[in-house]
């Protein structure tokens, strides 16, 4: 082996390389081009897949355009062939047969972590995952999963169950999300506006761990669901164990919800301040 090729390999398997699966943003604060900033932010290396284009800003989505199946499976062909991907993320999945296609390669490729956020609505309410394609989701790719990373409108479909309104009717649906057969679930609580905290559930098969944060009053929380799937992602790739990065990535969306207000982006739901550190260490 030349000093070249060794050198080369050395780097690949040093890097934490963090793919992210999920659509693009043409506004710059949600899907792909959120999972970059966050992954490259948190320490990690992003390569990504597009599965969808959206025409979208922070008022809300006007279009969406899915990637031919044939052209998302030679982005992933592309990606494991060459590339040591540590961890992946998955989003938007806007059909059956793109989450069968990415299922597929997951279990083709068998990456060491599986970060999937569920994401079906955006935060302006616009439908993002056809609701045909909800059972697909549940029996072909979140059984695959590390981490299920749903918002309670988000567990509440997978569930079938009502929206909740407090933490105690959040705490009701540990038990129906152990059932989606993920390794862990984290019901982000984010929803309940009305709380002075920000509480997320991070359910595990015999026991849940609260995270806590305080509430920030910011309307500037576009993204906020891909940056934290995708910050724990990053994590993880980084070799740290669930919990761990789950409180980092908690930690991380926290610092840039709460610095969002220094960006002016838009006139609607403006996106999360990623980089509101020169390399964000929250550690």
């Amino acid at each position: 082996m030349s000093n070249l090729t060794a050198t080369s390999t050395a780097q690949n398997l040093s890097t934490p390389i963090v793919l992210t699966i999920a659509g693009s943003d043409s506004g710059g604060g949600a899907g792909i081009q959120a999972d970059i900033k966050a992954i490259s932010a948190t320490g990690g290396y992003a390569c990504s897949v597009i599965t969808a284009i959206t025409a979208q800003n922070t008022l809300g989505v006007s279009a969406i355009f899915p990637i031919p199946l044939e052209h998302i499976e030679k982005q992933l062909d592309a990606v494991f062939s060459d590339l040591n991907v540590l961890a992946v993320k998955v989003g938007m999945l806007s059909d059956c047969d793109i989450i069968k296609i990415v299922a597929a390669k997951i279990k083709q490729y068998r990456p060491p972590f599986l970060v999937v956020d569920p994401v079906m609505v955006t935060t302006s309410g616009d439908l993002l995952l056809k609701e045909s394609a909800i059972s697909t989701l549940k029996s072909e790719l979140l059984p695959l999963a590390d981490l299920i990373t749903p918002n309670l409108p988000e567990a509440a479909a997978l569930i079938g169950s009502e929206l909740p309104t407090d933490q105690q009717s959040m705490d009701k649906m540990v038990g129906k999300l152990r059932k989606l057969n993920a390794n862990a679930v984290l019901l982000k609580g984010g929803h309940l506006q009305q709380d002075a905290n920000s509480n997320d559930l991070l359910i595990f098969p015999d026991s849940v761990e609260q995270l806590t944060a305080i509430r920030e009053d910011t309307r500037n929380t576009h993204g906020t669901g891909c940056t934290l799937s995708s910050a724990i992602a990053s994590y993880l790739a980084q070799g740290y164990d669930l919990l761990r990065a789950v409180q980092l990535g908690k930690k991380y969306i926290t610092q840039a919800i709460a610095h969002a207000d220094e960006l002016a982006v838009g006139q609607g739901h403006g996106p999360v301040n990623h980089f509101f550190s020169g390399h964000a260490d929250v550690r």
